[in-house]
């Protein structure tokens, strides 16, 4: 069984939205006040590792807008490997080596195949639908020196409370700090 591993940019009060410099968001671009050398090698390490890229559609329309035009060890790998993309409107994707599945419940069954770990990147509503359905193993949260005070946050408003296990603990010169976290249930 493969690991769901998701991986996050967040800032300290929670919010996910627009860390890259995405349109419409006050503080667009917010990551790049703490990005580091050290950061960089960490996202590459960590993609290396993956065998399989999981998205929802809005985040897949973005990345393969702008990866398939890059170049480098990280780029070829985002290119080069397969990627998922949950999707109902999503007919025809031009990014190569890409499925798309209509809902969250296909995700089990690629989980199910034999390979190596499968990272989600952004894709909020996509994450909030493998929480609901307990598909997560992993989430691996670089988080970010910074209140925005506003903008769409990673977990949902719930009355159920989610345990998680601390699994690892990463501290960068930044401040930015990486929490790993296991799932309950999930293959350490």
């Amino acid at each position: 069984m493969r690991r769901l591993i998701v991986s996050e940019f967040v800032t300290l009060d929670g919010v996910m939205e627009a860390p890259g410099g995405e349109e419409g968001h006050p503080h667009t671009g917010w990551v790049f006040d703490f990005m580091s050398q050290e950061q960089e090698r960490y996202k590459l390490d960590e993609v290396m590792e993956a065998e399989a890229l999981l998205l929802g559609r809005v985040t897949y329309e973005g990345f393969a807008g702008a990866w398939p035009r890059r170049g480098g060890p990280f780029a070829d790998k985002m290119n080069g490997m397969p990627k998922y993309v949950v999707s109902t409107t999503l007919e025809d994707p031009e990014w190569n080596n890409t499925t798309v599945m209509r809902d969250v419940k296909g995700v089990a069954g690629v989980k199910d195949e034999d390979g190596g770990p499968i990272l989600v990147a952004g894709s909020r509503t996509l994450v909030q639908g493998l929480m609901e359905h307990g598909l997560v193993d992993e989430f691996r949260l670089m988080i970010f020196p910074v209140v925005l005070g506003s903008g769409a946050r990673l977990f949902p408003e719930t009355p159920e409370k989610t345990p998680l296990e601390l699994a690892d603990t990463r501290t960068f010169e930044s401040g930015v700090v990486v929490q790993s976290y296991n799932t309950a249930g999930s293959p350490a």
